[in-house]
C-alpha cells in the first residue's frame, strides 16, 4: 500500500504485480484482509467476482506470490490442467463464466475437496449468478466463499487515476483529479478508458493535461 500523496513516480507500462503497487481501500479491504489469512480459511473454496478491471488478477498474484501455488485460466481448462495440479497446494482459477467445460470444472472441484487444496475462482459475477447445465456443479458452488470487489470509493478513484498517470509519466494538480473523480463514472474500466482518453487529446494537442482537455473529454 501507499499514501496517495507519494504516489506520483516514475513506473513501467507494463504489468506490475509488486505488493505496493496494489491500493487497499474500502471497495476491497476486506477481500485482501481475508485472502491473506490464508489458511486459516472457513471453507476451501473462495470466489472472487468483480467487474473487469478491478484487480482481481493483481490479487491473486500477491497472494500467490506469498503463498505459492498455479494459476489456471477457466476458458482453457483442460485433463492437463487437472494432473499439473497435483504438486500444488494452492489454485488460481481464472476468468470463471459459463464458457467453462463443466464436467472438467466439477472434477477440479472434486480433486480439491478430496486432496484438501485451496482453490480461488475469480469471475465478473458471483459463481452462484453463472447459469451451469450441469446439475451437480450448480450445486457444488454453493459451497464457495462470496466476495465481490465494490465499485472504486473516492480513494481508490484517485489511487488508479494516480497510478495510470504515473505509468505515462504524467503529473497533474490534484485538483485536476478531484474535478475527473466528480464527473466520470464510478467504474475500474472507465478509470482507464478515460486516462487513456485524455493522454491522447493532450498528445494531439502537444499540450499537458488541463480542465480544457479534461472538459473535451468529458463532452463538455
Amino acid at each position: 500500500m501507499r499514501d496517495l500523496n507519494q504516489m506520483i513516480i516514475k513506473l513501467d507500462y507494463a504489468n506490475n504485480f509488486k505488493d505496493n503497487d496494489f491500493y487497499v481501500s474500502k471497495s476491497n479491504k476486506h477481500i485482501f484482509d481475508f485472502l491473506f489469512n490464508w489458511p486459516k480459511w472457513e471453507k476451501n473454496f473462495l470466489n472472487i467476482s468483480g467487474e473487469k478491471s478491478s484487480g482481481k488478477t493483481h490479487l491473486t498474484n500477491i497472494f500467490l506470490k506469498k503463498f505459492k501455488g498455479i494459476i489456471l485460466n477457466a476458458e482453457t481448462l483442460s485433463n492437463k490442467d487437472l494432473k499439473d495440479i497435483k504438486i500444488y497446494q494452492n489454485i488460481v482459477l481464472e476468468n470463471l463464466s459459463e464458457k467453462i467445460n463443466e464436467e472438467l470444472f466439477y472434477s477440479l472441484i472434486n480433486i480439491i475437496e478430496q486432496d484438501n487444496k485451496y482453490l480461488i475462482a475469480t469471475s465478473q459475477v458471483p459463481i452462484v449468478n453463472l447459469n451451469f447445465g450441469l446439475k451437480d456443479l450448480k450445486s457444488r458452488v454453493k459451497s464457495f466463499l462470496l466476495y465481490n470487489i465494490e465499485r472504486p470509493d473516492d480513494d481508490m478513484m484517485f489511487a488508479l487515476i494516480l497510478k495510470n498517470l504515473s505509468d505515462r509519466q504524467i503529473s497533474i494538480d490534484k485538483k485536476l483529479i478531484d474535478f475527473i473523480i466528480k464527473r466520470i463514472d464510478r467504474s475500474y474500466g472507465k478509470i482507464f478508458d478515460f486516462i487513456y482518453k485524455i493522454d491522447k487529446i493532450s498528445l494531439k494537442r502537444k499540450k499537458p493535461i488541463d480542465f480544457k482537455i479534461i472538459k473535451e473529454a468529458l463532452g463538455e
